[in-house]
């Protein structure tokens, strides 16, 4: 059954049309775009604010250098490479080994060495950015997942998708792969999202393809039974990139490292709204609560303690 639009607005929802005029359009200065559009930047930025990002491992700007490639590479060891100013998971491949000669996905398929180089090359022209302009191939070490986290995600490392307002931190969610959405915490592409308790970090309510799931699809693990350690760090991590970006509407993106703890994945100047049904929650009346007081809350701190005190649990 599709709701009405005025039934939407009594639960609270945000629509896209109210996400671009009233939210984007008026908290994010398009001058400040690059800063989180181009994953590179973003990451030199974080380094400068003491926000902890996966390690950059190397990057390819232009054809000549992708003979390179091999150099910039653990030996043997896992790694990712994607576009810097890539979209929606695409042209993200991660590799988790490799011999110099054939590199294998988290679902056992191998490339070969020519084939990575062509993907290089293929991100290089634009194939995957936004707009399809020239781009950079960005590799970073691949990240090792939490243990707590096994069965929750399929041959994919899951991450926290935090939603930030004028610096609160607002509504969260985890993403987890699956085998339909080949390894990547992507909900377009099928993967699970996970309403996650802005207090607790405790999960709240679980969807796939915008429809209610309680079990993983690939591994029949209870979701509800997922809570995101280190969670005080991740609100913190997610609220600092507003001081970081000066962007009034973001989703910060934070993996879990097993060794390296809370990790800044990438930024997000146009988040989307799926988060909403995941939680099984709007985001409207949390944004007002926050236009209430936004000018009496001076530092991070006070930002998140104003969001813990009224955002978790059935508190709206």
């Amino acid at each position: 059954m599709i709701a009405l639009p005025s039934e939407l607005k009594s639960l609270g929802i945000l629509g896209m049309n109210a996400r671009n005029i009233d939210y984007i359009g008026r908290y994010n200065d398009r001058t400040l775009y690059p800063l989180v559009d181009d994953k590179l930047k973003t990451k030199k930025l974080a380094t400068e604010y003491g926000l902890k990002t996966p390690a950059l491992l190397g990057s390819i700007e232009f054809q000549g250098q992708i003979k390179k490639f091999n150099s910039m590479v653990p030996s043997g060891k896992g790694f990712v490479i994607k576009p810097a100013q890539g979209s929606g998971g695409k042209g993200i491949l991660v590799v988790t080994h490799h011999d110099g000669e054939n590199f294998f996905k988290p679902n056992g398929e191998s490339y070969t060495l020519n084939e990575v180089k062509r993907h290089a090359s293929n991100i290089l022209s634009g194939l995957y950015s936004l707009g399809g302009k020239d781009d950079v191939a960005i590799i970073e070490r691949l990240i090792e997942f939490d243990d707590v986290f096994d069965g929750f995600s399929f041959e994919g490392v899951p991450d926290v998708r935090v939603i930030v307002y004028r610096g609160y931190p607002v509504m969260a969610m985890m993403r987890l792969s699956t085998s339909m959405s080949d390894g990547k915490a992507n909900l377009h592409q099928g993967a699970v999202g996970v309403g996650i308790d802005i207090v607790t970090g405790k999960a709240i309510s679980a969807v796939q393809y915008d429809r209610p799931i309680t079990l993983h699809p690939d591994t029949d693990k209870e979701l509800m039974s997922l809570e995101v350690p280190h969670w005080n760090e991740i609100l913190h991590l997610a609220s600092g990139s507003y001081d970081m970006t000066d962007l009034g509407y973001l989703g910060a993106d934070i993996v879990l490292d097993k060794k390296e703890g809370p990790m800044m994945l990438e930024l997000n100047a146009r988040p989307g709204l799926a988060i909403q049904i995941a939680n099984a929650q709007g985001l409207l009346e949390r944004f007002k609560k926050i236009d209430e007081v936004a000018h009496e809350h001076q530092n991070l701190d006070e930002r998140i303690a104003f969001s813990l005190a009224h955002f978790g649990g059935d508190n709206v």
